[in-house]
């Protein structure tokens, strides 16, 4: 009996110094390998916390102050920028001549000319403060005929004739043909010019009276140019 409690003691010591044995290793391999002490059930896909960051949305420390820092720029560049183009949209300009000439802003006046042979020179002056647009070309009565003068068509100018104040715009006048075609010729002593809107349909403004060089002869082919810009293009016609 004595014998058997020896070898059981015996056997309890051995197992107590293998464990002891056991537990020195593992505390070794542990100190050569720290990753070898993590939880088995830690996961490890994810990535460490950076501790310099910080989370989105919490508008505090440095992430925070320099998000807000760059929306604050971008607000005031776009501010100046506005600023910018309110200038740009305060000063639109002179704008568009819109005023049509007429009798009110201008001066009107007739001459005779040696070529081409059979003409008259209209001339139109602003006398106004501002510019004008002769449109179209001058509407013309002889003495007291009940129809305008027929217009060159051909005379039409790729753009309105625009008057700055002080300068002038010119008109021809073909009194009749030089063949001798034309029919119905009389001396005319007046001419009274009205003034085309825009539109081109009837007149605008106040007419202009004037009185006709001496032996003024027109007939049935008295035609008028279209307003332009020189004397020189008004009397090719």
């Amino acid at each position: 009996m004595r014998n058997a409690r020896i070898r059981t003691t015996a056997v309890a010591a051995t197992a107590l110094l293998a464990a002891l044995s056991l537990t020195a290793c593992q505390s070794d391999d542990d100190a050569k390998n720290p990753g070898a002490s993590v939880s088995p059930t830690a996961d490890r896909s994810k990535p460490a916390a950076d501790p310099t960051s910080t989370p989105a949305g919490n508008g505090k420390g440095n992430g925070g102050s320099s998000s807000g820092s760059a929306a604050g720029a971008g607000k005031s560049k776009d501010k100046d920028e506005s600023k910018d183009k309110g200038k740009d949209n305060s000063d639109p300009g002179p704008g568009p001549v819109t005023d049509a000439c007429s009798g009110a802003n201008t001066k009107v006046t007739v001459s005779k000319v040696t070529r081409p042979i059979n003409h008259l020179l209209l001339t139109v002056t602003n006398t106004g403060s501002k510019a004008c647009n002769a449109y179209h070309a001058p509407l013309l009565r002889f003495d007291d005929a009940q129809a305008v003068t027929q217009v060159m068509e051909d005379s039409r100018p790729q753009a309105v004739t625009t008057i700055a104040p002080g300068e002038s715009a010119y008109a021809s006048i073909l009194l009749s043909s030089a063949d001798g075609s034309g029919k119905d010729g009389y001396t005319a002593k007046r001419l009274t010019v009205h003034f085309a809107p825009r539109s081109g349909s009837g007149s605008t403004g106040t007419p202009v009276g004037l009185a006709l060089p001496a032996g003024t002869y027109a007939d049935s082919t008295t035609a008028v140019s279209y307003w332009q810009s020189s004397m020189q293009d008004a009397l090719t016609y």
